[in-house]
């Protein structure tokens, strides 16, 4: 998946700004609002550009992936 090539860089910046534990809660706490969060990433892609939002998107619209992010966030094993 192309979004798992850009969680080094989002995990590194989420915790340089010590948000890792708010953004873990948050992925975790909206899933069922998770689709429209995607949603809305995609009609502002061409705001703010770059493949990092539309890799973002893509985490977003698959629960499977963004539960796994969670746990790549909390250094927990991720298949």
């Amino acid at each position: 998946m192309q979004s798992r090539a850009d969680w080094l860089s989002w995990a590194q910046t989420l915790r340089r700004f010590k948000l890792d534990g708010v953004a873990s809660w948050l992925l975790e706490a909206g899933s069922p609002i998770s689709l429209l969060g995607a949603q809305l990433l995609y009609v502002s892609q061409p705001l703010f550009g770059g493949s990092q939002i539309r890799s973002l998107a893509q985490m977003l619209e698959d629960e499977q992936e963004t539960q796994a992010f969670v746990r790549y966030l909390r250094g927990e094993a991720v298949q």
